[in-house]
């Protein structure tokens, strides 16, 4: 059989190796792509972002452990942040994740951002597509924790837990990071430390604005994800959010978003591999640059002017 074949049949080695296709865009990984979205739409997609250190892989396993003792399957992305010299990812958030069921329910992989700054692996989307034809009833998306750039994830997820500690600082911070505008629910990990109650007090306080224009209560969890302390109380929230979501509409609107954005961003991909390979045809770019270092021409001509070479009639804003 091929890889492809031992996929349908739930083989997870196969499962393995589609995705690292897919991570590497090895030679026909667009073609697999569009074999597997027909059978993906099903997973939830659950997405944990928040400061380094914060304990998003202790929430995540806890979360994991909880819904597969539910008779749920639960695949598990972890992007780490990629080795300077490598590329490729330091696999810590996998050393953390530990003690999970050994049934196959639930799947655990750690990838490298390679560059990306939005929190998540350039290939996240596409590995969830594989992940949700594979058949898990539910996707944990772990950002790699980069502060106020994790709004990729909003694209990647149906609902987004916000993890904060005490010593992430005041609530204002938060705000200012971003974090209230992307955040379904909020959890105050390690709240068994200091100034938690304090935090928990300010972020309800800033909250309650934002509670007063919408039909979604917005709750703040307190949680010890090292001593299982609220978690249930957690994942009810978080199931409670995707009923919610469901009932009003938000749910297919939020997809049906997520689908023209990716839409976009395949457009976008191929639009610049069409430009640069009929660049690489048409003009001498160690000239141009060497012309604008010298000061002979101007980047926004220079770029005006390429287009031209290459027929490719896009307005350039100056």
């Amino acid at each position: 059989m091929t890889v492809l074949e031992r996929f349908l049949q739930g083989d997870q080695s196969a499962l393995a190796r589609i995705i690292s296709v897919i991570e590497n865009r090895e030679n026909d990984y667009r073609k697999i792509l569009s074999r597997l979205y027909p059978l993906a739409g099903k997973a939830i997609k659950i997405g944990f972002t928040g400061p380094p250190g914060a304990g998003k892989s202790s929430l995540v396993n806890d979360i994991a452990k909880k819904l597969a003792g539910q008779g749920n399957k639960i695949g598990i992305i972890a992007v780490d942040p990629s080795s300077p010299f490598t590329g490729g990812a330091l696999l810590g958030d996998r050393i953390r994740m530990t003690d999970m069921p050994t049934d196959g329910s639930v799947y655990i992989r750690s990838m490298a951002t390679r560059g990306s700054t939005g929190g998540l692996a350039a290939a996240t989307g596409n590995i969830v597509v594989a992940r949700d034809a594979f058949g898990f009833d539910y996707i944990l998306i772990e950002t790699v924790g980069v502060g106020q750039v994790e709004l990729d994830i909003i694209d990647a997820c149906d609902t987004v837990v916000v993890v904060l500690v005490p010593e992430s600082g005041d609530a204002v911070q938060a705000l200012k990071a971003g974090l209230m505008e992307i955040a379904d629910i909020f959890a105050l990990n390690k709240a068994d430390r200091p100034g938690s109650e304090k935090i928990v007090a300010e972020l309800n306080m800033i909250l309650e604005i934002k509670r007063r224009k919408s039909d979604w209560e917005l709750p703040v969890v307190p949680t010890e994800a090292i001593n299982d302390k609220n978690i249930d109380l957690l994942l009810n929230k978080i199931q409670t959010h995707i009923e919610h979501i469901k009932a009003t509409g938000v749910f297919e609107s939020h997809r049906r978003a997520q689908i023209r954005k990716k839409i976009d961003t395949i457009l976008q991909t191929q639009v610049n591999l069409m430009i640069r390979e009929r660049l690489r045809e048409t003009a001498d770019l160690e000239k141009i640059v060497s012309d604008i270092f010298e000061g002979k021409v101007d980047p926004y001509t220079a770029s005006h002017d390429l287009l031209e070479i290459s027929e490719l009639k896009f307005p350039v804003d100056k």
